[in-house]
This record gives C-alpha cells, structure tokens and sequence, in this order.
C-alpha cells in the first residue's frame, strides 16, 4: 500500500499587515478581505484600522488576532473584565453594549433575508435589561493544576480546551462569578482536589444552587469542606458521582429548604426547576420575553394553544392564564412530568402534556390529531424543520417563534412563509447573552 503524504503545514506569516475592517462576523470578530479571501480577526470592529498577526490559514478562509488599534470604532469601550480577550466566554466586551445589540439585529435581519428571502413588516424594538452579572446558570470547568500548585475554576480559554486562569466573572451572577476564587481555595484543599472536573451553578429567585461533579468517593474530610463553604456561602450543594439521576443533596438538610424556583408575577405562577434542569439564563430577559410573546400571540379565552418544546412550561402556564386550553410538547420525559406537577403546584388545571421526540417521526402522536387556533416553538439552534412538515395539518391562525440561531429562524421561516402561506408580521432581538455573539430572537406568523 503506498504510502500517505502528510502535507506541510504553512507558515505564517510573522510581520503585522494592515487593514481595515469591513464588518463583524456572527461569532464577533472582524472581517476583512485581502486578495479576494476573507480574514476574521479577534478583537476587531467595523470600520477600524487594525494591525493583526496572523493566527491560522486555511484554503476557504485565514485568522487573525489584533496587535494595534490605528483607528478606534467610536463603538469600542474599555473591556470590564480583567480576562477579556483570554476567557472564552465573552466575545465582545469591547463593544459598546448598545452597538452589541444593533449588530445582533441586523445579523438576524440578514439571515432572514440572505438565507430565507423573507422580510418582517416590523421590526420590534430589543427587548434589553441589565447586561452584568445576567448570567444565572453555567457550567463551570475545574481542574488543579500541579505546576500552579492550586486549582482553576470557570470557562475554557478562547480557541483551546485549557481553562482560563479566572478571578472572577462580570456576566456570571455575582453568586456565582465573585466565587470563582473561593471554589479554587476549595477545590485546593480537598483531598479529591483531582477528581473534580467541573460544577453546575444555577441561581433562582431566591436561592444559588451547586452541583459538585466528582470522580471518586470523598472522604469525610472533603464533605466537612464542602459542608461548611455551604453553610458559609449560603449555597445550596448537591454531589453527583455519575450521571445526572446520581445527583444529591448536601446542603441543606431537607428538600423544602433547597427548593429552587422563578416566579411569572405578572401571571402569577412559580416554576420549580432542579439544578440541572435547562432554564432560560438571564431572568428578567425571560420575563419580558415572555410577556412579549403573549403579546403576540394575541390570546383569546376560546384559544386551544400548541406549546412545542414547552420544558417546564415557561410559555405554557403563562400562556395558560389566558387560554381556554394549552398543549404541551417536550422531548425529555423527566421535564414532561415536572412540567405538569408545576401546573398542579400553580392550581393550573387547562394544560396537558406529552412526551415526543420532535426532531423524529411524529405523524401517529395524537397530539398532531387536534386542532389549535394558536401555536408557539421554542426550539434548539437546530430549529423547527421536523415539524414544520406537519404545519399543513395544524394551520394554526398564528404562530410565535422563539429563536436562539438566526440561520434556522430564517430557514423556517422561509417554510412558513413561502410553503405554507405565513406572513412574517414582526420580528425582533432578545439581549439574552450581553457581550457574547449570541442572537436570541422573537417572531410571529400570520
């Protein structure tokens, strides 16, 4: 057999080059073009004139980092944080966070139009709110380190798999982002300090919970450890040695006391959530995401309502209070049967829920064989296109699209309109991830 060439990698170049800035890519770096090829470099605004060294080349495209900034966008501010540019958790703190959002509109206006040939008849105002110390769940790596002699705790570096050297995070909740060097200390003093890959953080409206991940049994040396960071940090703590049915309360002694939930005040209902549930991560852009899909929605008390990817029903109660009836959808079993003991725990009695895999085959579920007057999707990245092929069953007078990747909301988009007969009547952007290149969405159909 003969054998395989390994083709030589290139060098880079090693002089700065000069250019200046075209526009921002989806992932927040500038974009330049030298000699017809495109370039996307880290730390680069729209309009500014940069020097930038070379990072990686490829045959499609080539990166790059800034060295200098020659010209300042008058968009660019002071990066809050101490480990900008090294975390990779943030992509664009050196945008001013007005700018950020503008960028995040007219990425998702441009997908609509370039990938979906679809254009809104309104543009909604952004829905914004704080945009530090938003972040009210993560999951935090951990690893010690034996040349450091001590542990690291947070996110990855930008482009590699190393954790960056964090002491503190500006967008995690301040329960969870000014701890950063308190779990370290932790982590540094246990005899499993080896053995602890990573820590979920999740934060409620009244209560920040903890989930240890941990390899090996601890002894009760590191449990007292754990016990008393707890107790004086006010933290909830749950251990898990395998997967996620391993989980268990730590601290405090009973379940009531560890209960964890977010509250809808303006539709009066609590949802309770575990600490590894999935939940929306900035709070107060939930509440208002939610009171603008209702909005949108334009809910009748005759209304039979659709709720795909319902979760815990963050939608469907809400939806619920001014609804003759809401279905409920969700692909996990266990979120499923959470979500309707949250409807009886809301004294919530219009709501039902099914479980069904909705990126599969669902032309036998019953739910399919009803017929709603109103629907809303809440998708992943991956959109909507699996049951979208059953809209022509459905035909619900409206629809309300929740949408976390500009690309799939404009590929659905262009099934609904231009397949199924949609109007686009408004659509607009979410800040629900300030400083990173995270475009959250809303629209609705007609």
């Amino acid at each position: 057999m003969a054998k395989r060439r390994r083709r030589r990698r290139k060098s880079l170049p090693q002089d700065p080059v000069e250019v200046t800035i075209e526009s921002l890519s989806q992932d927040g770096r500038g974009v330049v073009h030298i000699e017809g090829k495109a370039v996307f470099i880290d730390g680069a605004l729209p309009q500014e004139k940069v020097k930038f060294l070379y990072t990686d080349q490829s045959r499609k495209h080539d990166e790059g980092k800034v060295v200098e900034v020659l010209l300042a966008s008058a968009d660019r501010v002071e990066p809050k944080c101490e480990h900008f540019g090294l975390c990779g958790g943030c992509s664009l703190q050196h945008l001013d966070a007005k700018a950020q959002i503008h960028y995040k509109q007219q990425s998702m206006l441009d997908a609509l139009a370039h990938i979906g040939n679809v254009k809104p008849e309104t543009v909604f105002e952004p829905i914004t709110a704080k945009v530090w110390g938003y972040r009210r769940k993560a999951r935090l790596g951990a690893k010690f380190v034996r040349k450091k002699e001590r542990a690291l705790v947070g996110f990855r570096e930008k482009r590699n798999s190393f954790l960056a050297d964090l002491k503190q995070c500006e967008v995690l909740h301040p329960s969870i982002g000014q701890r950063l060097g308190a779990l370290q200390q932790l982590i540094g003093a246990m005899d499993a300090k080896e053995s602890i890959p990573q820590i979920e953080a999740i934060v409620g409206d009244t209560q920040t919970a903890m989930v240890f991940r941990h390899l090996e049994a601890l002894s009760p040396h590191d449990t007292g450890l754990l016990l008393a960071f707890a107790e004086a940090h006010d933290i909830v703590l749950y251990l898990q040695s395998g997967g996620p049915d391993t989980v268990e309360l730590l601290y405090p002694n009973s379940v009531e006391q560890a209960e964890l939930f977010y509250e809808h005040t303006a539709f009066d209902t609590r949802i309770i959530f575990s600490p590894l549930d999935f939940i929306q991560v900035n709070a107060p852009i939930n509440r208002q995401m939610v009171m603008r899909a209702i909005e949108l929605l334009e809910l009748s008390i005759d209304d039979q309502v659709l709720d795909l990817f319902c979760g815990l029903g963050n939608f469907t109660l809400p939806i619920a209070r001014h609804a003759a009836h809401v279905t409920g959808v969700e692909g996990d079993f266990v979120m499923v049967e959470r979500a309707k003991q949250t409807a009886r725990n809301n004294g919530i009695d219009n709501t039902s829920y099914h479980f069904c895999n909705l990126m599969g085959d669902m032309q036998h579920e019953k739910w399919l064989k009803q017929s709603y007057s109103k629907m809303l999707l809440d998708p992943p990245r991956s959109g909507a296109k699996e049951v979208l092929a059953h809209l022509g069953k459905l035909k619900p007078q409206r629809i309300v699209y929740v949408s976390c990747h500009p690309a799939t909301l404009a590929r659905d988009a262009a099934e609904l309109v231009h397949t199924h007969g949609y109007c686009l009547k408004g659509v607009g952007v979410m800040d629900m991830f300030p400083h990173t290149a995270h475009v959250e969405s809303i629209a609705v159909f007609e």
